[in-house]
């Protein structure tokens, strides 16, 4: 593990006792949790899939997705995290897996997915496109790829970066979708963008930066 990467590793550990205070990352207040619930049903196969979470944090999706009736095995790097996203769907009465990993290499050895999920992952990853290929190589037949991305509004402007040595990540600050699809593009066979910034649900409130889902089949 590199000196970022457990940098990296240190502050979301730290940061987890807070994280699902924010709107999109809990999704405490009932319209935010229904309109994930409902955003993510469009992307997901009908019936009950096998999905990987990477970058699972908390475990907020991967709650909304066991209700739903998938199988959902989570990887964070962070194990404070790991244990949250855990607790939750106990506390919810459901089965998920959960492991402390890197969610760019996870550890579920030759395991085949119907989908894997990344949300606002891909901008503190040190090699993301090498992310993109292992995980679209996880993927069984038929298989989806969903990724929720955007380019925050903090890109570009100047500061101190939220661990030391973040700024040099390639991604760091996020990506456009025009990028990543360019990256996604000659891994799987097709694939559609998916613009979010108009959902204000989905935040907690009006967004101004760039947000979308990036879906695409293996």
């Amino acid at each position: 593990m590199s000196d970022t990467t457990r940098a990296i590793a240190e502050y979301w550990d730290a940061a987890a006792a807070a994280f699902d205070d924010e709107p999109d990352h809990g999704l405490r207040q009932e319209h935010t949790r229904t309109a994930w619930a409902r955003i993510m049903k469009s992307w997901f196969p009908l019936g009950s899939a096998d999905v990987l979470d990477v970058g699972c944090g908390t475990g907020s999706l991967s709650l909304l997705l066991a209700e739903a009736g998938h199988r959902v095995t989570g990887v964070d790097l962070a194990p404070r995290m790991v244990e949250q996203a855990g607790a939750k769907l106990t506390a919810a009465g459901l089965a998920g897996r959960f492991l402390v990993g890197d969610a760019a290499a996870p550890p579920t050895g030759q395991e085949r997915y119907d989908v894997v999920l990344s949300r606002h992952l891909l901008w503190t990853l040190p090699d993301p496109e090498a992310a993109l290929r292992e995980w679209v190589a996880r993927l069984g037949p038929g298989g989806r790829l969903v990724l929720v991305e955007g380019r925050w509004r903090e890109a570009g402007q100047s500061g101190v970066p939220y661990v030391a040595g973040a700024e040099s990540l390639p991604w760091h600050g996020g990506i456009t979708a025009e990028d990543l699809a360019a990256a996604v593009r000659p891994l799987v066979s097709g694939l559609r963008i998916e613009p979010l910034s108009g959902d204000a649900a989905l935040w907690g409130g009006p967004v101004t930066d760039e947000r979308y889902a990036l879906i695409a089949l293996a």
